[in-house]
């Protein structure tokens, strides 16, 4: 109960609602993802007219990183909303605009059948993804983390998580299977045909969940902002680009090792792209654990320890990954791509929810986790472009130190970002310092 309203603010069982946000999370995850593959795999000839293949998938990636740099609006717009109307409210239309734009991506036509006006809609609806994705993932962790008992944030805030391995899985999967299955452009428009399917699952198992408690209280409170975006925007804009340089390391990282990784592999014909497709497969098959044993232990040691064990593995690895890679050899590439994506993407990802959550007082913390959060975007979207761009001038040397500079950016972030879990900081009840807000 509310002592001041009297209102229940129960939570709904927080494993019901952690698995309802990874069903969702995992679509739309299916949905951008699949996007990423086509890029570095099919669309430089399918819709670019041209005869250069390093020029074909640098076209590509610069359509790739379009919906990146639209992710921000979408965490704009999901968060204001998020924060005035509900969080369940803002999933249920991201995940419809998704899917949406994702169907109508397989029924394009190529250039070759439409000439320049082929890459102009892929364009327009990459845009339109890119806000469906940027709207979705605030809404789904809090729901989540707002669901979850205080000492346990950390676990139940990690199994929306496991929606962006588990997309990455599916859309991987697919493609493998479509290769097998079709000819001709039915190897890349089924799987984004596919997309409908999975939306509709997704669309029913949301519907299914409550409200966020946290959210339902502070309507019976009337403690709706007018403008909470602008508001976190002025008052807690640093904390917003903390997060974007937290998010460097993971986000970057993470499409560094799966789309650029891609394309190469056959620019500099060290092996075939289907080998990093299930090195890709392997490392999100063990983040579908990983992400769970990460959170839960977030909850005991705190957010912070888990983070750098991602942060710091990024500068590591970074050199050895490309060594294993360049070997050619099938089996370090798998090797090296999982890796990469265990020991690199999956401790930071995990504590993002909860570690992010907890820096925000509820009535901004839908809008500040998605503008920062999504702002890490207009950086990683334009990295498989640049690293490829790198490789052609310097070689490989030039990703695999791009991967390593993204790693330090986030551990220094780390380094002047305040402790939150429960465990560590005391009486989660306790009413935020300014300098270091918490879930209340």
């Amino acid at each position: 109960m509310s002592a001041a309203t009297g209102v229940a603010t129960r939570p709904d069982n927080p494993g019901k609602v952690s698995f309802a946000s990874m069903i969702g999370t995992a679509v739309e995850s299916y949905d951008f993802f699949i996007y990423g593959t086509a890029s570095a795999a099919y669309f430089g000839t399918v819709f670019f007219h041209t005869e250069e293949k390093l020029v074909g998938v640098l076209a590509s990636f610069a359509t790739l990183a379009i919906g990146f740099l639209f992710r921000p609006l979408g965490g704009y717009l999901a968060g204001h909303y998020g924060d005035r109307l509900g969080r369940k409210t803002i999933l249920m239309w991201s995940l419809v605009v998704m899917g949406v734009a994702t169907v109508l991506v397989g029924v394009l036509p190529t250039y070759a059948q439409a000439g320049v006006i082929a890459p102009i809609l892929l364009i327009l609806l990459r845009i339109v993804q890119g806000i469906g994705f940027g709207a979705e993932w605030g809404g789904a962790v809090l729901m989540a983390v707002e669901h979850a008992p205080a000492r346990r944030r950390g676990f139940f805030g990690a199994v929306p998580q496991i929606g962006i391995p588990a997309g990455l899985l599916l859309a991987n999967g697919a493609f493998l299977l479509s290769e097998a299955l079709f000819e001709g452009s039915w190897v890349w428009r089924a799987p984004f045909l596919f997309s409908i399917v999975m939306v509709a699952v997704g669309l029913f198992i949301r519907m299914r969940v409550a409200e966020s408690p946290d959210f339902t209280e502070m309507k019976a409170n009337n403690e709706i902002r007018k403008a909470p975006a602008l508001e976190v925007i002025r008052r807690d804009w640093r904390v917003i680009l903390k997060i974007v340089t937290l998010r460097l390391a993971e986000t970057g990282g993470y499409y560094v090792t799966t789309s650029f990784m891609l394309s190469y592999v056959v620019l500099a014909e060290l092996t075939d792209k289907q080998n990093v497709l299930i090195g890709t497969m392997v490392g999100s098959a063990l983040g579908l654990g990983s992400h769970l044993l990460f959170g839960a232990l977030s909850d005991r040691v705190g957010r912070k320890p888990v983070f750098l064990i991602g942060s710091v593995f990024t500068i590591a690895f970074g050199i050895p990954m490309f060594l294993l890679i360049n070997t050619g050899a099938v089996i370090m590439v798998i090797v090296a791509v999982a890796l990469g994506l265990l020991l690199s993407h999956d401790p930071i990802f995990a504590v993002e929810s909860s570690w992010f959550s907890e820096q925000f007082p509820r009535d901004v913390r839908s809008s500040g986790i998605s503008l920062g959060y999504n702002g890490a975007s207009l950086v990683a979207g334009l990295l498989p472009f640049g690293a490829t761009a790198l490789y052609g001038w310097i070689g490989w040397i030039g990703p695999a130190v791009l991967f390593v500079l993204l790693g330090v950016v986030s551990t220094a972030a780390a380094a002047f970002t305040p402790e939150t879990a429960p465990a560590k900081v005391g009486d989660p009840q306790a009413t935020p310092a300014k300098s270091q807000p918490a879930l209340v």
